[in-house]
């Protein structure tokens, strides 16, 4: 009789094992789909404002219908339509769906779709003048399809606790335009969001270092309750800040807690080369994985507290020095608009206020956010320069310490 139960227990046991392979399996197809489309030459990179941008943020409303989501963005559609304002006038969608748990609170996750198109704008690391896709499949192929992946899996689920809101963001790659717009004109009262998850650039998962970074570790106390270093399998490194290059930077202006999950940089950031057959898409399946468990974790938690950090972030460029503000990502220029200062760093010490647009840091000019970080590479800790600031009609000059 004991072996009878021991082989019942044991064939059960498999069978859910089975079970759960196969349905990782059909998810890591699914994100294997997105990806390749949305990553796909006919697309030309989804620069924002294109018919690239168009033939994905149809996909994803495509997707977001298939799920069940509700739509959540204008006059009852999917789409959540902004201007970008830089060299060329040019419109941006949003893509927004929801789960109404008819909660007091919702949880939003995100992920932008957008990418460099050409590298018409500048900011392509690809340098030859031949004209070149650029496919953008880790950036951000590989969050937006996770995001149709969690979506898919929260609409199943039995977490009720809070509201789900997912959003594509587009505008991205010019300054955070999309995620900026949202949280401006929010569809939902921004004083409601629990906290806000993004995924940006989570497909390059190396299988040797299994190493991701998860930003926004400091912005609540609760995430240090339940977001640990230590993992079977992925290396984690955690950092406090709740700013940086990528779109929890603006619900983190808002005062709400972030978490940014990021894969790293690699040779091909931001080039022609960053192609779907590099995707990790077991990589990508164990950091979803991760994600659920965090939400099905805060779904017996109460509305996390916030709390400011440091401005030095998990990001793609890694600087020795930090002047210690938030540039508003979406400023047209000349010059980095300061959306904010951090308390005892460079910038607070000098005098710079929000609202100041520095025009040069030394000797170097910082026309735009590119150009400051550019700059700042130029700094060592310890050195002494000075930072040209316009606020309101007048140029000032502020002497700054790193």
């Amino acid at each position: 009789m004991r072996y009878l139960l021991l082989l019942l227990l044991f064939a059960a046991t498999t069978a859910s094992a089975q079970t759960n392979t196969k349905t990782e399996k059909k998810s890591v197809c699914r994100m294997k789909k997105s990806v390749k489309f949305l990553a796909n030459d006919k697309l030309e990179g989804r620069r924002t404002g294109t018919p690239g941008e168009k033939l994905a943020y149809e996909y994803i409303s495509k997707q977001f219908k298939k799920i069940g989501l509700t739509p959540y963005g204008d006059a009852g559609t999917y789409l959540q339509i902004f201007d970008v304002n830089k060299a060329d006038k040019r419109t941006g969608h949003n893509v927004v769906g929801y789960i109404d748990n008819q909660a007091a609170a919702t949880i939003v996750l995100g992920a932008h779709f957008d990418h460099l198109g050409y590298g018409e704008d500048k900011n392509s690391m690809y340098h030859d003048s031949i004209p070149m896709i650029h496919n953008g499949a880790d950036d951000n192929a590989s969050g937006s399809a996770m995001l149709i992946e969690v979506g898919k899996w929260l609409k199943k689920s039995s977490l009720k606790k809070y509201n789900f809101l997912l959003i594509a963001f587009s505008g991205e790659e010019l300054g955070l335009f999309g995620s900026k717009y949202f949280t401006e004109h929010s569809t939902t009262p921004v004083s409601s969001i629990n906290y806000m998850i993004n995924m940006d650039m989570v497909g390059r998962l190396n299988d040797s270092s299994r190493s991701i970074s998860i930003g926004g570790y400091g912005t609540s106390p609760t995430w240090g309750k339940i977001i640990k270093a230590e993992h079977p399998y992925l290396k984690i490194k955690l950092d406090s800040s709740g700013t940086g290059p990528s779109d929890h930077a603006s619900f983190y202006r808002k005062d709400i807690p972030v978490l940014f999950f990021f894969t790293g940089t690699h040779f091909d950031y931001h080039k022609p080369s960053d192609d779907a057959n590099k995707i990790n898409f077991n990589g990508m399946s164990q950091i979803l994985a991760y994600i659920k468990n965090v939400l099905t974790t805060t779904n017996e938690q109460d509305k996390l507290a916030f709390t400011k950090t440091r401005d030095v972030s998990v990001g793609r460029t890694s600087f020795k020095v930090s002047m210690g503000i938030m540039p508003d990502y979406t400023f047209a220029g000349p010059g980095v608009y300061v959306d904010g200062v951090s308390s005892g760093k460079p910038a607070e010490k000098a005098g710079v206020l929000k609202g100041d647009i520095i025009l040069k840091l030394g000797d170097y000019a910082t026309t735009d956010v590119e150009g400051y970080m550019k700059a700042l590479g130029k700094f060592d800790k310890g050195q002494t320069t000075s930072a040209t600031i316009k606020r309101g009609d007048k140029e000032i000059i502020l002497p700054i310490i790193f």
